[in-house]
């Protein structure tokens, strides 16, 4: 079955004019960032068919003359269409907002060819910058990309619109098409045992937004680093028999961290691998990473007092080696210093660092970074 694109013009291809947002003249034509080298790659490298859907909010009345709308459409098509970039079809709605018109997104009355059955929906994208855009995109039965900053802002929206979630939010079309050409990185984890029922869900691309509950503080606030410093969205739930003692709770999830990392990595093709070091206050840690698909565990870190907070300092070493081992990456870390609370935190904003540079995606270099060809 065929695979669509659905693409918003204003906003989207092209920055959308300030006050009347009309695109009425040449001067005002300025393109979306990166737009150019990632439709072109995504045109290229993947078979989707593009169509633009757009609302040009009363063209061809007094309010927006058509002599002052072509020129500069047709000047963006001949731009775009020099960098092979081609749109197979282009749907214009004219109504205004008030109209209620069946045509303007995200209702889909100029959709009808698109709903026929030829198309694969489901594996389908609308990509454009408004909310209308995403909400088009649930009533196509298609995936929303919302070029859209992810902050405060557009939290607010979609808990306002629970029906509507879009797979990516993003500024960067490289992120769009990263996320087109290579997947998602996301992973979930469940590990229950007798001692311990543990929940982890991981999303490598996010924006190190954390959910942390394990019944330990200071175990909570070092899981925060992780995701807070490697830009990695984090969820970790966890219910453990701390009535014994807190180690089956921390090694428990070490172990299911380390398969939900494994996971959401794949084929790790593409990524950096290695990995960083950094200093806090009188410590200076150092954490050495090599998602190589080979565990090992160098540990070289002093502790003289029996707990940090509620975590018992003997258990940071057993922390890193059920990691390591679960996630099949070599870890090395060393810190010094005199402070016990800054060493571990060091140690675990190091790793989260390292993290964050040994994940990193290159979709133009999309090779498996091992001369073994395989990981």
């Amino acid at each position: 079955m065929k695979r669509a694109l659905f693409i918003d013009r204003d906003g989207t291809l092209v920055i959308e004019p300030p006050v009347d947002y009309q695109l009425d003249s040449l001067e005002k034509l300025e393109f979306y960032p990166k737009v150019f080298r990632n439709l072109y790659f995504i045109r290229k490298q993947l078979d989707f068919e593009f169509v633009m859907v757009t609302n040009q909010d009363g063209l061809g009345t007094a309010s927006f003359l058509e002599d002052t709308f072509w020129p500069a459409h047709n000047k963006m098509l001949k731009a775009l269409g020099g960098e092979g970039i081609v749109f197979d079809d282009i749907l214009i709605d004219r109504s205004f907002p008030e109209d209620n018109s069946p045509n303007r997104k995200p209702r889909t009355g100029m959709m009808g060819k698109y709903l026929s059955g030829e198309y694969d929906l489901a594996n389908s994208y609308v990509i454009g910058d408004r909310l209308t855009d995403i909400e088009l995109a649930v009533n196509l039965g298609a995936k929303g990309i919302w070029l859209h900053p992810s902050d405060e802002e557009a939290e607010k929206l979609l808990a306002k619109n629970p029906s509507i979630s879009p797979v990516l939010i993003t500024e960067d079309w490289d992120k769009v098409t990263e996320y087109l050409f290579a997947g998602e990185r996301r992973a979930v984890v469940q590990r229950t045992t007798k001692e311990t029922d543990i929940y982890v869900e991981i999303n490598l691309d996010g924006t190190g937004k954390t959910e942390i509950s394990t019944g330990l503080g200071f175990f909570d606030h070092m899981l925060d680093q992780i995701g807070k410093h490697s830009g990695v969205d984090l969820v970790i739930r966890v219910k453990g028999d701390l009535n014994v003692d807190e180690h089956h709770t921390i090694e428990d999830t070490a172990i299911a961290l380390g398969e939900a990392l494994l996971k959401a990595l794949g084929d790790k093709r593409g990524i950096e691998r290695y990995g960083y070091s950094l200093p806090m206050d009188d410590c200076l840690c150092s954490v050495a990473l090599d998602f190589g698909g080979r565990p090992w565990l160098v540990w070289d870190a002093e502790f003289n007092r029996e707990m940090v907070g509620d975590m018992p300092t003997e258990m940071f070493l057993h922390f890193f080696k059920s990691l390591s081992d679960a996630a099949r990456m070599n870890l090395n870390i060393k810190a010094e210093g005199a402070n016990e609370h800054h060493k571990i935190e060091g140690i675990f904003k190091a790793l989260a660092r390292s993290v964050k540079m040994a994940i990193r995606r290159d979709i133009y270099k999309y090779e498996l970074p091992s001369t073994k060809g395989v990981l």
